[in-house]
């Protein structure tokens, strides 16, 4: 019977699964459907406005393989 009752549970959630990822992917179709050439979100790796000049890159520190491992100099 208890095994039944597990066997139950798990099919259960993953019907309830499968319901929420279609939920939610009918959600995402029709925001793409309602914005389909939106601009894209900052940071995906598009640049919104050809002219600007990207930023200065920061230095890092160049560490070797062993400071790496042992935590850095001390």
């Amino acid at each position: 019977m208890e095994t039944i009752i597990t066997v139950a549970v798990i099919i259960l959630m993953i019907v309830a699964g499968m319901a929420l990822i279609h939920l939610l992917n009918a959600q995402h179709d029709e925001r793409i459907a309602a914005f389909p050439h939106s601009e894209a979100l900052r940071g995906s790796g598009r640049r919104s406005c050809p002219n600007r000049q990207p930023t200065e890159p920061t230095e890092l520190p160049v560490t070797t393989h062993h400071e790496h491992h042992t935590g850095g100099r001390r």
